[in-house]
């Protein structure tokens, strides 16, 4: 099931694009191997390649997942180091600190990527503040969980780029959920981009966008595709189809985020440290 117009992947948006992405100038495509796993990396350059495949000009990399990347499995570590990787080859500043910030609804599951990483994700910021040389090795790294304009009231945006004012971080890491064009591919790929995101463009729900025009410092994306575009029913409502497994699924996806998060923002780590640390 393919969706032609809407997808939040940038791989995807090439695929869809067929014979005429060899003609279009501006555009990189690069397939690798990472840890194990498939990753096809799409670099976009000019801005009529940015308007053509619909996403700003930047890195993106889809890494693809197995059907259920659980703690357990035998490849999730390599899974983990792979985030992990993609998220330093966005850029991971040396000193300045790191502002996490966990996007998505907690109680609408497709849409709670954000939240369920949130929750393994080493915060040390105040720990480091504390002059303990225990954490002098480690990252300064707080979270904010802005919730939705809904629940909240307030922009995700001007939330976050209120907290970077009293924060100062280097870098911003969001984590959302996305929307894909292809069912087969939910929950089975990590998209990791150095454009930023938009909340909501994948669904018809465009909210402020979240890059470094906005915040005033670099934004590393990373999120999952959980929902498609279906079809419309009788009264021309939009459809939007989740995988049956969905609450798994995404639990599952956000601990390989969160622990490729620690593995970045955090290089002195191993995996069994972070299983230690936020297990």
């Amino acid at each position: 099931m393919k969706n032609p117009s809407r997808t939040d992947l940038a791989s995807e948006a090439c695929e869809l694009l067929g014979d005429e992405l060899s003609s279009l100038a501006g555009v990189a495509v690069r397939r690798e191997t990472l840890f194990g796993a498939p990753l096809l990396s799409v670099e976009i350059r000019g801005e009529r390649a940015a308007a053509r495949l619909g996403k700003p000009p930047g890195r993106y990399y889809t890494l693809e997942l197995p059907a259920h990347p659980r703690r357990a499995a035998e490849g999730f570590e390599g899974l983990a180091r792979a985030a992990a990787e993609l998220i330093r080859r966005c850029g991971v500043p040396r000193e300045g600190g790191v502002l996490v910030a966990a996007l998505g609804n907690p109680d609408i599951t497709p849409d709670a990527l954000g939240p369920l990483c949130a929750s393994q994700v080493l915060v040390t910021r105040h720990l480091k503040q504390s002059g303990d040389r225990l954490w002098e090795d480690f990252s300064s790294v707080s979270l904010c969980r802005p919730g939705v304009l809904g629940t909240a009231g307030v922009e995700s945006a001007e939330q976050i780029r209120a907290l970077c004012a009293a924060v100062r971080p280097a870098l911003v890491v969001a984590v959302d959920a996305l929307a894909g064009a292809d069912a087969s591919r939910l929950c089975r790929s990590i998209q990791v981009c150095d454009s930023g995101i938009s909340p909501g463009s994948g669904v018809c729900n465009d909210r402020a966008r979240i890059d470094r025009a906005f915040l005033g410092v670099p934004v590393t994306a990373v999120g999952v595709p959980t929902v498609t575009d279906a079809a419309s029913d009788a009264e021309g409502r939009a459809l939007f189809v989740t995988p049956r497994d969905i609450d798994s699924a995404v639990r599952d996806c956000a601990r390989v985020i969160a622990y490729g998060l620690n593995l970045a923002l955090h290089p002195g780590l191993s995996v069994a440290d972070v299983d230690a640390l936020v297990g």
